[in-house]
């Protein structure tokens, strides 16, 4: 997916030259004699070779690697530890693989906040998949959004489980769902009954429901979740409209078209694509 040499190009360009043969050296050695020590140190010192103040402009950076580093506003002491740890892996995978997890078990807030938005950039990164599902059970909402927003990690590599719990905590949390990608394509027959009980709940609670958190249920409307549909097309607010208008247009179910019929106005907005899952909080 993600090539080094575009990771090496961005570090020569943003990186001072001395920095850069640094860690050049260091690698190399590093391919040459295995040893964790010397990784250990040699991560450890990343932070006084590349200055994480140094703005980085990638829009002169053509490749799938600076395209993400540049969503993710990546500074270049991010660029130099993945690629650090992107280049030992190429050269012996095998030994460095439980070295790469040593070092992120024992990683900082910081640390482990950019192994995690990068961890898709590392050769093999299926490997970590523990530290990505653990990061899940966190409560600080940096690390948690590392890997849940904007990430593609969790949708390649998670199972229902893991997806799930990711969902159903990114709304627990009131993170930004629309930041998380491939909603539709992890959408399954237990979150969406997940959705539905969670949402019987904070009803009780006379809580409001982020609109995007019905999103996954569109293709599995059943009985239950029909009776949802009419609570939120019935409601006075507008968001609950729209979310549940969206999720009866989108779905194959008859009775959920019928539903849907009666908020003629609303499904011709849809049709026209005036209201979509999209723009639906910029009704």
């Amino acid at each position: 997916m993600h090539n080094q040499k575009d990771i090496q190009n961005i570090l020569i360009q943003f990186g001072t030259p001395e920095s850069v043969s640094w860690l050049e050296s260091k690698i190399e050695k590093l391919a040459g004699d295995k040893s964790s020590k010397d990784l250990f140190m040699t991560y450890s010192l990343l932070n006084v070779k590349f200055d994480v103040a140094k703005p980085i402009s990638f829009k002169q950076l053509d490749s799938e690697s600076a395209s993400y580093f540049r969503e993710h506003k990546a500074n270049i002491l991010q660029v130099a530890r993945i690629y650090l740890l992107s280049e030992v892996l190429g050269h012996n995978e095998e030994y460095y693989t439980p070295k790469v997890a040593n070092i992120i078990q024992v990683a900082d807030t910081s640390e482990l906040e950019t192994f995690l938005k990068y961890l898709i950039l590392l050769p093999n990164p299926e490997a970590y998949k523990q530290t990505a599902v653990e990061a899940l059970r966190t409560n600080i909402a940096t690390i948690f959004d590392a890997i849940t927003l904007n990430n593609p990690y969790p949708a390649k590599y998670f199972n229902v489980q893991q997806w799930n719990q990711m969902f159903l905590k990114a709304a627990f949390m009131e993170r930004d769902l629309s930041q998380i990608e491939s909603v539709d394509d992890r959408a399954n027959a237990d979150l969406a009954r997940i959705i539905s009980d969670y949402a019987h709940e904070r009803w009780a609670a006379g809580r409001k429901i982020d609109p995007l958190f019905w999103r996954p249920v569109s293709k599995f409307l059943n009985e239950e979740l029909l009776i949802d549909m009419k609570t939120l097309l019935d409601s006075d607010d507008v968001l609950e409209n729209n979310s549940g208008a969206l999720c009866c247009y989108h779905s194959v179910n008859e009775k959920a078209l019928a539903l849907l019929n009666s908020k003629p106005e609303i499904k011709h907005k849809i049709a026209d694509e005036e209201i979509t899952w999209n723009t639906i909080k910029q009704q």
